[in-house]
């Protein structure tokens, strides 16, 4: 791997065309050669859950729950925010495929020193 790549997203049905771009870039990422992970926070914790991300679809780009597989067939990691999770009161043993819930340690220590980044 030619480096790490984080894409934050905070946002799922509340506003799709950033859920879907944020995943369209992290796509690019891990097809780039990038150790790629997405963090899940705030509102976007809901896309861990199957099912959820079923009727999303921007025009323009691959539905969002292709764009999510297509993700982790590729290597890319999803870590979902713990404390978000939790205050949603969701499913923990109900996860889509590569999600793991994490603390903010684990998303400070995937980051490391100068890992580039991107929020949505």
């Amino acid at each position: 791997m030619s480096g790490k790549f984080v894409v934050s997203l905070t946002h799922a049905k509340n506003d799709t065309d950033k859920a879907t771009v944020a995943f369209v870039v992290a796509n690019a990422a891990v097809a780039s050669d990038k150790d790629a992970m997405v963090f899940l926070s705030i509102e976007a914790v809901r896309l861990a859950q199957p099912g959820f991300a079923d009727d999303i679809h921007e025009e323009g780009f691959l539905p969002l729950k292709d764009l999510i597989a297509n993700f982790v067939a590729a290597g890319g990691k999803i870590y979902v925010c713990s404390p978000c999770f939790k205050k949603r009161k969701l499913d923990e043993t109900a996860l889509v495929p590569g999600a793991v819930i994490v603390g903010g340690a684990k998303l400070v220590e995937f980051m490391g020193d100068a890992c580039p980044s991107i929020s949505y």
